[in-house]
């Protein structure tokens, strides 16, 4: 029998890991979506509504919210693709850690210069 405890325990390795972040990214990209189709409606009731959506995404708090979307939708379509490859040539699961270790890599290498040029306001 399956202790409460054991079921709940994450036992937090790559593959898991990958699995979470991919959601999480999922959810928060599909997020700014529904966020989206609602801010570009607003042109619906007149540019004078619609003007003053697109003047909030100008708040600090929004443009750094900027990184984080990009970073979603980076991880988020990195390991898509780690998913697509394992999913259509399976002996590549044989090494699935390793692929998820080469998406976190290339995710740094991208995001992190990425982040930097979004983010030089800060230091304005």
């Amino acid at each position: 029998m399956v202790k409460p405890h054991e079921y709940l325990t994450y036992k937090g390795r790559a593959g898991q890991w990958a699995w979470l972040l991919h959601r999480v990214t999922g959810v928060g990209v599909l997020l700014f979506l529904l966020v989206h189709i609602v801010d570009t409606a607003f042109i619906g009731w007149g540019p004078a509504l619609y003007n003053k959506a697109m003047a909030v995404y100008r708040m600090p708090i929004f443009r750094v919210g900027e990184v984080l979307l990009a970073g979603c939708v980076l991880f988020h379509a990195l390991n898509g693709v780690r998913i697509i490859l394992i999913d259509f040539w399976p002996e590549t699961t044989a090494a699935h850690r390793k692929w998820v270790y080469a998406v976190g890599v290339l995710f740094a290498v991208i995001f992190i210069p990425t982040a930097i040029v979004m983010l030089e306001w800060v230091a304005r």
